[in-house]
This record gives C-alpha cells, sequence and structure tokens, in this order.
C-alpha cells in the first residue's frame, strides 16, 4: 500500500530517513562538464519498481527537491531528481534561479539534451537499486514541468510525462507531432505564471498534433501549489488539498502506463 501523500508531505530529511527513504548523489558528466543528481527510493522495497526522471524547479538539486522526490516515490518507484545546471551552478536565491533557468530555457534543444541524459543516467541505476528500466516516466515542477514537456517533445521513449504547475509555451509547437507517450498537465486556474493565453496555445498545439493528452485546472490554486515552502499569495501559494489531488492524478495515470 502507497504510503499516505498527505504524511510524506510533513516529513523532512531525518524523517525520511527513518522511513527508510535513501536519498544518494549521482554524479554524471554531460560533454564533459560535471553534473550532480540525487537517486531517491524507499530500500524497505526489494522488487524492481517503475522509474521516474524527476526535473525539479528553477532552484534546482537541492534538500527540497530531495523531499518532493521521496514524495512522489513512495514506496512505487525509484527517483532521479536531474541537475539542469551542472554541479557548480547551485542557485541561492530567486535571482540566481531564474538566471539559471534562463540560460536553459533559452536553448531548447541543449535543455532536451540535458534532460534526456538525466534520464540515461537513471536507467544506469540498476546497480544501485532494483529498477525495471522498461516502465520509466518523467514528472516536473515549475521550470521543471516545462522541461519536462519539452522533452516529450524530442520525441523520448519514456511511458508518460507530468507537469505540475509547469510552463506550457514552446518556441516550436510542430515538436508536439514527436510525442510518444501520454502527457498529463496538473495546472493551477489562477496562476499568473502561466496565463490562460499559454494555456490555449499549449491546448490548440496538442489537439493538432492528436496527443494523448490531459490538463487538470485546479480553481483556487497558483503558481507553486506543490511547494510546502511557497508563501507568496496570489502568485506562489503551496495549496496542500490541490497538491495531494494532482499527486493522485500523477499516480492514476502512472498506474495505467505501467501496468
Amino acid at each position: 500500500m502507497r504510503k499516505s501523500l498527505l504524511s510524506a508531505a510533513l516529513l523532512g530529511l531525518a524523517g525520511l530517513a527513518e522511513a527508510g527513504v535513501v536519498v544518494k548523489n549521482v554524479p554524471y558528466e554531460i560533454d564533459g562538464q560535471p553534473f550532480e543528481g540525487k537517486l531517491v527510493y524507499d530500500d524497505a522495497v526489494s522488487d524492481p519498481r517503475p522509474g521516474l526522471l524527476m526535473v525539479p524547479n528553477w532552484l534546482g538539486v537541492t534538500d527540497a527537491s530531495a523531499e518532493k522526490a521521496a514524495r512522489a516515490a513512495g514506496d512505487k518507484y525509484v527517483v532521479f531528481v536531474a541537475d539542469m545546471y551542472g554541479k557548480s551552478i547551485r542557485p541561492s536565491n530567486a535571482d540566481e534561479a531564474k538566471q539559471a533557468a534562463t540560460t536553459v530555457r533559452s536553448d531548447r534543444a541543449l535543455m532536451r539534451k540535458r534532460a534526456q541524459a538525466a534520464v540515461d543516467v537513471l536507467k544506469a541505476q540498476t546497480s544501485q537499486v532494483a529498477l525495471d528500466t522498461a516502465r520509466l516516466g518523467a514528472i516536473g515542477f515549475c521550470f521543471g514541468g516545462g522541461t519536462v514537456l519539452e522533452l516529450a517533445r524530442s520525441g523520448s521513449l519514456l511511458k508518460a510525462f507530468v507537469s505540475f504547475h509547469g510552463n506550457l509555451d514552446t518556441p516550436n509547437p510542430a515538436d508536439a507531432n514527436n510525442i510518444k507517450a501520454p502527457v498529463l498537465v496538473l495546472h493551477g486556474a489562477d496562476d499568473p505564471a502561466v496565463p490562460p493565453a499559454q494555456v490555449d496555445g499549449f491546448m490548440k498545439e496538442m489537439k493538432a498534433a492528436k496527443v494523448d493528452w490531459q490538463l487538470v485546472s485546479y480553481g483556487g490554486a497558483v503558481h507553486s501549489f506543490t511547494d510546502p515552502l511557497a508563501n507568496t499569495p496570489g502568485s506562489n501559494q503551496y495549496h496542500p488539498l490541490v497538491a495531494a489531488r494532482a499527486f493522485k492524478a500523477m499516480d492514476n495515470l502512472l498506474d495505467e502506463v505501467f501496468e
């Protein structure tokens, strides 16, 4: 039985350790440049589990992203938190995060390459954890949600792509024709960072490409609704009820594609 999402959402790293959740730093390289992500899983489970690439928000690889990975993983998935910036770039505030994220967002080919490289790192973790490499998906939050959608548009051969309060725009809407698996977008209906015009453009893109897609719009939710640290009313704010519903929607899709 999956651990309660609401209970897991309250755990810090110390509590996660007590619950049997393992967090391992995983160094890797892309074109000779050092990167470091985090492998997160419950070591009380011995059977091979599906794997999830998780692309975090614009702050990148942090203790908070590891906690969110543990929340997403529960005892059902192995999660690899991708490093989209490089090991030497660890934003400490919003200004630094914006600069790092903008560098990647302005080069979608680079974004896709780094995301796919992280998928390959996840696949290579079978010596560390019981992982079923035939059942892999990708999830992302905010900046990471937009990254996961670009990974889907690249034609990546995963089983599903899930975006939580992510950006929906893309410079090449026709690339949606490359999508080979279901796409789920979990969106705050009042999110000022993803305005209605962007949502409409995304729906038009998905319909034109005849993609298997869903967009769930949560009333009363704004940006970062899954982030317990978000506390800017009307802009970026945690919404625990919507967060629980969104994680359940993710689980429902993954249960379908991983069966």
